[in-house]
């Protein structure tokens, strides 16, 4: 755990646990974001899929991601945390080799899908960690900071990815390096000195709140449309451009100013989580995000694809370690497993109808349309968090 400093100052932040944890996590997600932006178009391009296709292949992964967390949640609460987190790590790891052997599209589609499920549980397993080694006056700011493991992952990866690419043509040397990046992150967590902590006995039976935080129903709502827009444009983007803009290397571009906006938000926001003003934060940020999907939906053009990018960074900086914080805050410390597993699932739930109803759109009537149903959602969860969300959270929060 972190230790205390001196009467007049915070409790440390950056201790070597938590400096561990946040470098793990951002192996997780360069690995994943090395071939995110890419794989539709490596899809388009080896097995000559359609857009419903390239959707429907893609969701597998969230959809298994979505399936296996809730269940991550309770093995978490329930198991000594740091096993769980390296067993999941390890087969987060192992599967980016099934790329490289993937004949097929079913063969790919198979891997794919099945990745979706150690994806899901480690990061609600190392979310969790993180958790744990923070400082309880830290712990809001630091859940922000965390977040900036995965902002830096998602600027950097893909202008890496498409260096690579753009060099040698060649995807095998994308999943190849995902590979090896994983595998320092498993390496790294595996140093983790984490302290014995009372394990949850089991309940007979067991509830289902062991499996998602009832408390947090109204809040997961508003954060799966949150998802459902970003799953639109992060799976469609490279696609859009190219055909459509004729931004052919622009995508690295794009999730830079997305990332950048993201990692000047949270630590613009960090000082007003550790003051406690939760609801402020993301109000704020959704209100941010719902002008960026505006702009991408309206304006066809080099300043709407990039402009709207570094928006809804922005927005979604401010917005998302709030949400986390608002999901932790409504659960007791035994729950955090739970907690974080009900946030994700949320999060999953939104991507994947948006990889899915995005793809089914933009096929019948092209990317526009999907793009528009990206903002509509958007303002639909806008609406349950200031019509409901916040009267809720401020009525059940347990700190």
């Amino acid at each position: 755990m972190a230790t205390n400093s001196t009467n007049n100052s915070l409790p440390t932040l950056w201790n070597s646990n938590y400096i561990k944890i946040w470098c793990a996590n951002f192996m997780i997600f360069f690995s994943f974001m090395l071939l995110a932006p890419l794989l539709p178009l490596y899809l388009s391009e080896t097995y000559q899929a359609d857009k419903d296709t390239i959707g429907f292949v893609l969701s597998g992964y969230t959809l298994t991601a979505l399936l296996f967390r809730p269940f991550s949640g309770f093995i978490v609460d329930s198991f000594p945390r740091k096993q769980v987190l390296l067993v999941c790590y390890f087969l987060f790891f192992a599967l980016f080799a099934g790329y490289l052997v993937a004949g097929s599209m079913l063969m790919f589609a198979i891997v794919r899908t099945m990745h979706g499920a150690p994806f899901g549980a480690t990061t609600v397993a190392n979310s969790t960690v993180a958790i744990d080694v923070l400082h309880p006056d830290r712990r809001a700011e630091g859940i922000g900071y965390y977040g900036l493991s995965n902002n830096i992952a998602t600027a950097i990866a893909p202008t890496v990815a498409l260096c690579i690419f753009h060099v040698w043509h060649n995807y095998d040397a994308l999943f190849a390096l995902s590979l090896v990046c994983s595998g320092i992150g498993l390496a790294i967590n595996s140093t983790l000195k984490m302290p014995e902590r009372e394990q949850v006995k089991p309940q007979t039976p067991v509830s289902l709140d062991r499996f998602f935080l009832h408390k947090g129903w109204i809040e997961a709502i508003a954060q799966a449309c949150y998802a459902f827009s970003y799953g639109v444009l992060s799976t469609y983007i490279a696609i859009y451009g190219k055909e459509e803009l004729g931004i052919t290397g622009g995508t690295g571009l794009f999730f830079m100013l997305l990332a950048l906006g993201l990692i000047i938000a949270r630590i613009a926001g960090s000082r007003p989580l550790r003051e406690g003003k939760v609801i402020r934060n993301a109000s704020f940020g959704v209100l941010i995000s719902m002008f960026g999907y505006l702009l991408f939906a309206a304006v066809h053009n080099q300043i709407g694809y990039y402009g709207a990018a570094l928006i809804i960074g922005f927005g979604n900086g401010h917005m998302f370690p709030a949400f986390q914080t608002m999901f932790v805050n409504l659960a007791p410390n035994s729950q955090r497993g739970t907690a974080n597993a009900t946030q994700l699932t949320s999060w999953d739930i939104g991507v994947g109808a948006g990889v899915l109803i995005g793809g089914v759109l933009a096929e019948a009537s092209g990317y526009h349309s999907a793009f528009w149903a990206a903002w509509i959602v958007n303002v639909a969860g806008v609406a349950i968090l200031f019509l409901f969300a916040r009267k809720h959270f401020i009525k059940n929060k347990l700190r």
